[in-house]
């Protein structure tokens, strides 16, 4: 038999083979496809018609392709991993996770970009979303936070002008540096943040190179019900790296989305990265003593406040299957907590707790806890049901609770804790303990030198470009109030007298 003709036959089994094993394409209730190619047509040149039930689905399904984007940190990348505790931290918290060293946890976590839409560049000036999902044997909890320690307002009652002024104007759908120091020219708490994300540090050079905060302090509960407040910091294993605005504008032309494709292609190559979980402590009855309110989200906790201690270590080593199943529909919110772990009384974070469930119903439905990246990898055992996509697969009659058919007590590790007011009435009103310039002023004089011109270059470029001087005036007085090398330098950029200056913070002052 001839040779070629053997190896064609061989080719062609081979070929057989490899299509039999392909799985079919299929509808979306499973039922084969016989034609991905060409509508069902009146005859060779006539109308589609409506029968052709595989393209109607198809069309259908791609027009509903999309949700609703997320309103901040709609430009994200995320990837799965684990944590490992370094230590038992049950002296503080009852959470089973932090119970022993060498305990691990699988975990997923979402960088994001906060204020620009999703398919902006990744390059842009802003802070970025850290947020982590634990899967513990107790149920997810979620640390819900960013790569800057603190944040531009400390009640949530201004979160959605913040916002606002961030996002494009509604007139002409763009984002003007005049909107956004016209908001802060009445925030002087915002003169920390605004310090933070105009350095260097406002642009990392990736997801892998840059740290993580909590911003928000929390309170851990031990077994004997002693509280105490708590910060987390990430601190990544690969170092911190930053951008100037010359070194963003060069990554930006050649690749917009190079820190997606930088912690993905790292992953895939095996070159996992890490980050160590720091937390620090600080009681009650220690509040009294600083010249801040520790509660304060535009405040971070110096280490001669409270010393860092060593949690455990995350290593992120498998890039999602689907980006839209697990990352797009991931849903974080500070409120996912376990037995061990509260929140705070902290007014920011108090208004985060309801904002961020709500958002999540709202953009992927009631039962968004059911998708796979937001499960818990524990049982539910809950009286909630049905709504939109609900899989919850109930069968028990009795839906309530309590019950002499089905008696599921309730679990006393989860009551929350006891706290005393005393003698209070409600009030609405400012904090007490502002000190709003201090910590600016110290974290602008940490800064080496060449981190300081880029600092006043970059707050130059969007702030020159606000025509209202008055508005230039009152933000260069709250950078003189952090450090008075800060203010001039800035002042005489902007051509602006220390006279001009001092004269618009007491009209401010005044209204």
């Amino acid at each position: 038999m001839n040779k070629h003709y053997i190896f064609g036959a061989m080719l062609l089994l081979t070929s057989s083979l490899a299509f039999a094993q392909q799985k079919p394409l299929t509808t979306n209730t499973g039922a084969p496809v016989g034609d991905n190619q060409n509508s069902v047509t009146v005859g060779q040149d006539g109308p589609v018609l409506l029968e052709d039930i595989h393209l109607i689905e198809k069309l259908a399904s791609f027009d509903r392709e999309r949700i609703p984007e997320r309103v901040v940190h709609a430009r994200g990348a995320g990837a799965f991993g684990e944590f490992v505790a370094a230590a038992d931290m049950s002296a503080y918290t009852k959470a089973k996770f932090l119970s022993q060293a060498g305990k691990k946890t699988p975990v997923f976590v979402r960088f994001s970009t906060v204020v620009h839409g999703n398919g902006s560049p990744e390059t842009l000036r802003d802070p970025r979303g850290f947020a982590t999902k634990f899967y513990t044997e107790e149920g997810n909890y979620d640390i819900v936070g960013n790569n800057l320690p603190v944040f531009f307002i400390r009640d949530a009652i201004k979160f959605p002008d913040m916002v606002h002024a961030f996002k494009p104007s509604p007139i002409l759908n763009k984002q003007d540096p005049a909107r956004v120091f016209d908001f802060f020219s009445h925030q002087p708490e915002a003169t920390h943040m605004l310090t933070r994300v105009y350095s260097d540090y406002g642009i990392p050079a990736s997801y892998r190179e840059m740290n993580g905060s909590s911003v928000h302090a929390f309170k851990w509960i031990n077994e004997k019900n002693e509280v105490v407040y708590v910060k987390y910091t990430w601190k990544s294993k690969q170092g911190e790296r930053n951008l100037t605005m010359a070194e963003a504008a060069k990554v930006q032309s050649q690749d917009f989305q190079h820190a997606t494709v930088d912690l993905y292609t790292n992953i895939k190559k095996g070159n996992f990265p890490q980050w160590d979980l720091y937390v620090q402590v600080l009681k009650a009855s220690e509040f009294e003593k600083l010249d801040f309110n520790p509660l304060d989200a535009t405040k971070t906790w110096n280490e001669s406040v409270a010393k860092s201690m060593l949690v455990g270590t995350m290593t992120l080593n498998k890039v999602p299957d689907n980006y839209f199943d697990s990352v797009e529909q991931s849903a974080f919110s500070p409120g996912t907590l376990i037995p061990g772990v509260e929140a705070s009384e902290d007014k920011l974070l108090q208004g985060r707790l309801f904002s961020y469930f709500d958002t999540q119903r709202y953009r992927i439905g009631a039962n968004f806890q059911q998708l796979p990246v937001n499960a818990p990898k524990v049982a539910i055992n809950s009286n909630n049901q049905d709504g939109a996509l609900s899989n919850k697969g109930k069968s028990s009659d009795t839906n309530y609770q309590p019950s002499r058919n089905d008696n599921r007590p309730d679990n006393a590790a989860y009551k929350h804790s006891s706290a005393r007011y005393g003698d209070v009435a409600i009030t609405q009103a400012r904090i007490s303990k502002p000190n709003n310039f201090k910590q600016a002023g110290e974290f602008y004089r940490s800064l080496d030198e060449t981190n300081k011109a880029n600092l006043i270059k970059n707050l130059v470029a969007d702030l020159g470009q606000v025509q209202n001087r008055e508005i230039q005036k009152i933000m260069t007085g709250y950078f003189y109030m952090a450090d008075s090398d800060y203010g001039k330098r800035l002042a005489k950029e902007l051509k602006l007298t220390r006279e001009e200056v001092e004269a618009a913070l007491q009209n401010a002052q005044k209204q």
